[in-house]
């Protein structure tokens, strides 16, 4: 990472690369299935009798199967191939897919192969060894692919405290934590692989966080959303579904809180809808009419925007990832974004106080017409902004790899972070996928906090090369119109950001206030093409 000077002096003051340090966090998906060379099946060779066929123990060949994910739909096989040391055979592979390979070996060997599927899933590989009196033996391997597509769902809220929807009435206390049953529950099928949720913490008495993590595993150091004393905060959460179905909410803060968490969506290791990034632009904008009618959107009233068929996202779109702000609110109340073409749920996105911006990411279902609604549940009026950072689609290839949550940044931190506060207009670049070209985008989760003053931030990628910036010919970046997270001055606010690598692999974090502020970034997962 790098911090930029101001556009007069665009020297960056330091650099490492967190893309080197990324495989570690993936490791949890890379699962190894094995199928013991004593699973051989002996076949007698043709138009010889079965006691010819079969020989001696030591003349019998047999291999071991071993395999290991290494990419979204990427499988290395390893075979252990025990014959005679004088012998020749030949392997053939098929790997559940209609495709092979084949090789030959004289004599015992162990060889690696690998392969990439086309499409995510599971998969049964069966290896036969031939020699010139036909087929010696047969061993199979069923594997599964690390990689997992998304499945748009309708906005429903699976827990609030509040009610004891999905669980308990009651305030999940001080330090303590809840669950929330993903897998089986409605319409949601086992085998999900991880969830996409709203949770928002309410009814607080103290500042304090929340974390979201598969139960059952450990509580990461990362955080999901930030609360202070008084503040109803959501934010929008990709967190791993462990076997069991479900996962768990902790409340970092002094005092008890009410959670809620609503559904949009959820990924599996089945083929459905892969991720597409786009560069981040502004669909809709109320107070100028961009995508929908000029004004405000009046207090319980809904208005609805195409999406499909504009800018990018094909008509054939699932569902749409979306950053949605509310701006001049003229009382408290919230939002609600749900496909066109049904009822209005009983969910929110974007929880808002009277005259407060406030941005939260959304992913949504889009309706049969390409459409999405935005309902105003205040009883007033208030500004709509979105802004659109990508598209999922059958048939596109960017599928989900959750990873072990980790912590990119911390401008508070002097031990990793030498240059403090990110300074007003400044911006920092963060190469995440120049080795790994694939990785498409990161599902992150940024938080400022220590604000000095008002302002947004903005997350885009950066048009330059990791080159450009180690020799020094780069050139100041163009932030897009757009904006991930808005604060004022003392505020602490989070914000998920699904960011898109762009041609590079750089993405840059854009303090668009005039003031300093600090910047967490945390990484919880990336979708990738292979």
């Amino acid at each position: 990472m790098a911090q930029a000077a101001d556009p007069a002096k665009p020297d960056a003051q330091g650099l490492s690369a967190p893309d080197a340090d990324l495989g570690k966090a993936a490791a949890s998906n890379f699962s190894t299935f094995t199928s013991a060379a004593e699973r051989t099946v002996r076949t007698a060779p043709a138009g010889k009798d079965k006691a010819a066929a079969q020989g001696t123990a030591a003349s019998e060949p047999t291999v071991g199967l071993s395999a290991k994910g290494t990419s979204a739909r990427g499988i290395s096989l390893d075979l252990a191939v025990a014959i005679d040391p004088d012998a020749q055979i030949t392997a053939f592979i098929e790997w559940g897919d209609g495709s092979n390979d084949v090789f030959d070996t004289y004599g015992p060997t162990n060889q690696t192969v690998a392969h990439s599927y086309s499409e995510i899933g599971s998969y049964t590989i069966k290896v036969t060894l031939k020699d010139a009196s036909g087929d010696r033996g047969i061993n199979t391997l069923d594997v599964v692919t690390p990689g997992s597509d998304f499945t748009p769902y309708k906005p429903t809220r699976l827990l609030d405290t509040r009610l004891g929807t999905g669980g308990p009435k009651a305030k999940v206390p001080a330090y303590g934590t809840t669950r929330v049953k993903i897998s089986g529950n409605g319409d949601i099928p086992a085998g999900v692989t991880a969830v996409v949720l709203n949770v928002t913490a309410t009814n607080t008495t103290s500042g304090g966080h929340v974390t979201v993590w598969p139960e059952g595993s450990e509580r990461p150091i990362t955080s999901n959303v930030n609360f202070a004393k008084g503040q109803t905060v959501p934010n929008l959460v990709i967190v791993p579904v462990n076997k069991n179905g479900y996962v768990s909410l902790y409340n970092g803060g002094w005092e008890s809180v009410d959670l809620i968490a609503d559904v949009s969506g959820y990924f599996t290791r089945t083929t459905s809808s892969g991720y597409t990034p786009l560069e981040p632009s502004r669909f809709v904008d109320t107070r100028n009419g961009t995508g929908t009618a000029p004004g405000q959107v009046r207090g319980q009233t809904t208005f609805g925007a195409k999406f499909t068929g504009r800018n990018g996202i094909p008509d054939d779109a699932t569902a749409v990832a979306l950053n949605v702000t509310v701006t001049n609110p003229r009382e408290d109340g919230h939002l609600t974004v749900f496909p066109s073409g049904g009822a209005v749920p009983i969910t929110s996105n974007v929880n808002f106080r009277a005259g407060q911006t406030v941005a939260n990411s959304v992913i949504v279902p889009v309706g049969p017409d390409g459409s999405v609604n935005f309902r105003n549940g205040a009883w007033n009026g208030t500004d709509v902004i979105v802004d659109v950072v990508g598209y999922y689609r059958v048939g596109s290839r960017g599928a989900y790899l959750p990873f072990v949550p980790e912590r990119l940044l911390d401008t508070r931190d002097s031990s990793d972070w030498a240059w403090g506060p990110l300074g007003g207009q400044g911006y920092i670049y963060m190469p995440l996928s120049t080795k790994t070209p694939t990785n498409t985008a990161y599902v992150l989760n940024t938080t400022v906090t220590n604000t000095r003053g008002e302002g947004y931030l903005t997350v885009s990628p950066d048009p330059n090369t990791l080159s450009a910036y180690q020799g020094g010919w780069d050139t100041w970046p163009t932030p897009p119109n757009s904006s991930n997270l808005n604060w004022k001055r003392s505020e602490t606010v989070p914000n998920l950001v699904q960011a898109g690598m762009g041609n590079n692999g750089i993405v840059d974090f854009w303090n668009r206030g005039w003031d300093d502020i600090d910047l967490v970034v945390d990484i919880f997962g990336g979708y990738q093409t292979n």
